[in-house]
Parts: C-alpha cells; structure tokens; sequence
C-alpha cells in the first residue's frame, strides 16, 4: 500500500506524524493508522497558545492531556516517540513538528464539527491537505465500509 515518495525515496510510512488533541482522538487515530504498518510513529500535541491573550487551557492541564493522548497511541503502537508543540497556529505547529522529527506524512482523522467551527477554528483540516509540504494522510472513519 506504500509507496516511495520523490523526496530522497523514502517510503511514505517510514516516518508518520500522529497529530493528537485528546486519550479519544488518539485512540482513533492511532487505530486507524494501525492496518497501514507504519515503520515508526511521533504523536504530536498541540498546545494552543494564546499571543496577548489567555490561554485557552492552563498549560498544566494540556500537558495531562498530551500524556493521556500519548499513552493512547502507545497503546497501539507501543514505541511510538512523542512531540509536543506550543503555538496558536495549529497547522502551522504540526508542519513544523514534521520537519523536526524528520517525519515521511501525516496521518490524521479529521474531527468533523459543523461549518460554522470549522470556518473559526481555521479549518485545519483545509490548512493540511492544501499547504503540505510532504503526503497527508486522511484516514477513514471507524464506522465507514472501507
């Protein structure tokens, strides 16, 4: 199902970049990235930090919750490596992230939510599949007929 990517042909789950909000999210994401075999896993987190405002969460409590998003993807992937990531944009962190650790794609599964969250949250999802610089990944729904 992989194949070698242009870039230095390496094969595109080599390396694949895990971004995680929450332990359920990870779950997911982490489960459906599993038939794919990939060779090594970094779940990421993003802690979405405010500029001249308040947080959204304290930094104590997004940093719980990475812990319990990485135990969940290492419960499927057990030596999964782990990344944490501090900034307001969140695609922007997760490319980043992807060059720091080197990463071959990102795999993700999109959260959903109407198009009225969408259009505020930035629609990440948009911001990943169009400004990549290496392969996204979008992985299926649990409840979908593969």
């Amino acid at each position: 199902m992989s194949s070698d990517s242009e870039a230095g042909g390496r094969d595109l789950l080599d390396h694949v970049l895990l971004p995680v909000a929450n332990e359920g999210d990870a779950a997911a994401t982490a489960t459906g990235l599993e038939p794919y075999g990939p060779d090594r896993v970094t779940a990421l987190h993003v802690v979405e930090k405010g500029e001249g405002v308040p947080d959204k969460t304290p930094v104590e409590q997004s940093e719980e919750l990475a812990a319990e998003a990485y135990a969940a993807v290492r419960s499927v992937f057990p030596d999964a490596d782990e990344h944490t990531a501090y900034d307001r944009h969140v695609a922007e962190a997760i490319f980043e992230a992807a060059d720091d650790v080197d990463a071959t794609a990102i795999a993700f599964h999109s959260r959903g939510g109407s198009r009225l969250l969408q259009f505020l949250s930035g629609d990440i999802t948009l911001q990943l599949v169009t400004k990549a610089d290496i392969p996204v990944i979008a992985l299926p729904d649990e409840d979908s007929d593969e």
